[in-house]
């Protein structure tokens, strides 16, 4: 039996490895943190935000592993190489694929562990908050991506097929 806390693992891992995707299709490692005029971040930030995001919410809150989020550096960050980019979403895949294993439906119909923006939700709408979250930024940044290369083609984030 397929449950809740499956989906959303699924959902999550599937956001992450279309954003490796995402940030492989950038032409070079510069491009990748260049901002479209009227935007505050580039594709680069938007994945580093997304690992510190569930690195923290997932691996440290739910999983007690330890991880100290720098939230200022995931946008204040200017420089790196999408293999650095790649690699901390394919360790944010693993911190996913060893956390949600331990969950219980118990775990995720009780209060959040912590208070998130001063508000307690339910652990299960926080997680299905997070998976919007993560293709949210998925999203903005294949538009980054399309706008500053003017490249039409989809990475092909939030594939039906992934759910299967």
């Amino acid at each position: 039996m397929i449950s809740m806390i499956d989906d959303i693992q699924r959902m999550l891992v599937r956001e992450l490895e279309s954003f490796i995707k995402e940030i492989e299709l950038f032409p070079d490692d510069d491009t990748v943190w260049n901002r479209v005029p009227g935007t505050a971040n580039s594709a680069g930030n938007l994945a580093l935000h997304i690992c510190g995001n569930l690195k923290h919410y997932i691996g440290s809150v739910l999983g007690g592993d330890g991880y100290v989020r720098n939230r200022e550096a995931e946008f204040s960050s200017r420089s790196g190489s999408r293999d650095e980019l790649v690699r901390g979403l394919e360790e944010t895949i693993t911190v996913v694929s060893r956390i949600f294993p331990q969950l219980s439906e118990t775990t995720i119909a009780e209060t959040y562990p912590e208070a998130v923006a001063g508000v307690e939700m339910p652990c299960g709408r926080f997680l299905i908050h997070l998976c919007a979250h993560a293709a949210f930024h998925l999203g903005q940044a294949g538009y980054l991506r399309r706008c500053l290369i003017e490249d039409d083609k989809s990475g092909g984030g939030v594939s039906i097929k992934a759910l299967a």
